[in-house]
């Protein structure tokens, strides 16, 4: 009996992170039915589609932006807005504008902070103006990005490649246009990178 208790006492022992290797389809992401092409073959592409206006990707980004600082190489990280409601247009047409004027990494988290701290919408092109104004572009080249046919070509690209995924909700993190992977398949939004730094290792191995 006391050899019994023993083993019983060793198994509770067992740290749980032994456990968290252990995914699979349904446990921990989903397998896209068709594949979706990646830009770069050679690396492994990580996608995060998101929202501004989305508190748990506002929640998320700190552990993004930390887990970013820990990707080799071989891995190519790429945001990509969604437009699930009629005020994420204003904001994904506020990204890519920020892309293409090549300041999207300094003003990524001011805009995540004038929406859900600041409680600013910015979900009109006048509102996006003024914003960008205070960082240094002048509303009429702000204007003319964000009614530019670049703006609506990408908008277009992202929706297709957004569909072909299957999204549905945001954050979800997209592993080489195969795997999805967000808080309800990870167990948690804290679990996420895990569970995607797992598929980055799986696809590694499959190179």
């Amino acid at each position: 009996m006391k050899k019994l208790f023993s083993a019983l006492i060793l198994t509770l022992l067992i740290p749980l992170t032994s456990y968290a290797k252990d995914y699979s389809d349904g446990n921990g992401y989903t397998t896209i039915p068709t594949p979706v092409r990646t830009a770069d073959p050679s690396k492994v592409e990580v996608v995060e589609v998101f929202w501004f206006g989305c508190p748990h990707c506002f929640h998320l980004e700190p552990s993004t932006q930390a887990w970013k600082k820990t990707i080799s190489n071989d891995v190519d990280f790429k945001y990509l807005p969604a437009v699930f409601g009629r005020n994420w247009l204003a904001h994904a047409k506020a990204f890519y504008v920020a892309d293409l004027l090549g300041i999207e990494d300094k003003v990524h988290e001011d805009i995540y902070n004038a929406i859900n701290v600041k409680r600013e919408r910015l979900n009109t092109e006048d509102s996006l103006a003024a914003f960008f104004a205070k960082h240094g572009v002048s509303e009429d080249v702000f204007r003319k990005q964000y009614n530019s046919f670049a703006v609506e070509s990408r908008l277009s690209q992202a929706d297709a490649k957004i569909r072909a995924y299957g999204v549905r909700g945001t954050p979800t993190l997209v592993v080489n246009g195969k795997y999805l992977v967000d808080a309800s398949t990870a167990g948690g939004s804290e679990n996420i990178y895990n569970v995607v730094n797992y598929l980055i290792k799986k696809e590694e191995q499959n190179k």
